[in-house]
């Protein structure tokens, strides 16, 4: 019963919970997609208090968080995101669409520009969408 309730969708926030380190779609702000793996922390060890640095970057960055011990039970421990949806990414594609209208024609001129970047952080202001991983039955 509990595997049942670990991978229950609640809330929306759980489907980035359920999709930690699988790879993500992330529509931002002004024409930007990212193709990304969400982070999870593998090197975890409650025991010890080893954590992974970029999450303990981004959890201390939190203005509701004031120490380790409330990065560890807000669950940044498990994977690099937050209630505002900033996020670490591994493995990103980034693809930006510009559109500019040729002076003489008046036609549209779509170009798209893509790079790879192996850590991003995205910051969760600029978040329209982000879709999970597609499962198959």
């Amino acid at each position: 019963m509990g595997s049942e309730e670990e991978s229950a969708v609640k809330e929306p926030l759980d489907l980035i919970r359920l999709s930690l380190d699988e790879r993500i779609y992330v529509k931002l702000r002004h024409d930007r997609e990212l193709r990304g793996r969400l982070h999870v922390c593998l090197s975890l060890s409650l025991s010890s208090y080893y954590y992974c640095h970029m999450c303990i970057d981004l959890a201390l960055n939190d203005s509701n968080l004031s120490n380790i011990r409330d990065a560890v039970d807000g669950g940044w421990y498990a994977g690099a995101y937050d209630q505002h949806l900033n996020m670490i990414l591994g493995d990103v594609e980034e693809i930006v669409t510009t559109v500019e209208i040729d002076d003489e024609t008046y036609e549209e001129i779509v170009r798209t520009t893509r790079r790879t970047v192996p850590f991003l952080f995205v910051r969760g202001d600029g978040v329209i969408l982000v879709s999970p991983p597609l499962r198959t039955a």
